[in-house]
């Protein structure tokens, strides 16, 4: 039987149907749109392959219903950035807590603005807390390029600390975060960046054209050395 039909609801409570969609304002201003997107597809692109760890959601921007007792703009959040481990790999409209086996994010980016960096550091950081209980959680400015990071320790977020380079480790992805060229950027292990599939596409081609150039002057070097040969009169064919 399925919770809906077990819990009544008062008339004052809109209870939420299946397929919530989301209703998240736009994003502050594009370069907060960019770093969502990068965070997304950097994500999925590294993990193409990685089988296990297939199994996951990764998303920017849409609604996290986390209340059954659902009031109309209560007990919704809606993080710039946020990633759901050992769930269905899937297009999903927003995050519906009590239809996704009472799943709430592993890890949690905020995206820091004027009009949001209060709420993100206080309100939204509390709820992520006590409420979601959220294992780690990191915000960044893209603007003036603030980052920090916290892991829950004991049901209290604790500072994450830096290591030489500056990254902060995420045990939640198993990789570093940390800022790369004004971007938040995912390290692996060794403090590599991961790049984004254009970078590896302009990698691949600027390698391809590098071995066109290597062996067209290995050609020129074999004609000119064909060339000297015949003047000596001995037929390079011959060697």
């Amino acid at each position: 039987m399925s919770i809906a039909k077990d819990f009544e609801a008062p008339e004052d409570v809109i209870f939420p149907n299946g397929n919530l969609e989301s209703n998240e304002p736009p994003l502050e201003t594009y370069l907060h749109l960019q770093q969502m997107l990068l965070l997304i597809k950097c994500l999925d692109w590294w993990w193409r392959d990685l089988n296990h760890l297939n199994n996951y959601f990764a998303a920017g921007n849409i609604s996290i219903y986390y209340s059954h007792r659902q009031r109309k703009k209560e007990d919704v959040r809606g993080p710039d950035f946020f990633v759901v481990l050992n769930t269905e790999y899937k297009i999903r409209d927003s995050w519906v807590v009590w239809e996704e086996d009472g799943k709430y994010p592993n890890l949690i980016i905020e995206l820091l603005s004027n009009s949001t960096a209060s709420t993100d550091k206080g309100l939204k950081k509390q709820i992520y807390q006590d409420i979601f209980r959220t294992p780690e959680y990191f915000w960044f400015d893209p603007k003036n390029l603030e980052f920090a990071g916290f892991i829950l320790v004991g049901g209290t977020y604790q500072p994450i600390e830096p290591n030489p380079q500056g990254l902060l480790w995420s045990q939640q992805l198993s990789m570093y975060l940390g800022v790369h060229e004004k971007k938040l950027r995912y390290f692996t292990a060794e403090g590599q960046v991961i790049p984004t599939p254009e970078e590896v596409a302009k990698w691949e081609a600027e390698h391809a054209e590098q071995e066109k150039q290597r062996a067209e002057q290995e050609k020129q070097r074999a004609e000119r050395l064909a060339a000297k040969l015949r003047e000596l009169n001995i037929d390079p064919e011959s060697l």
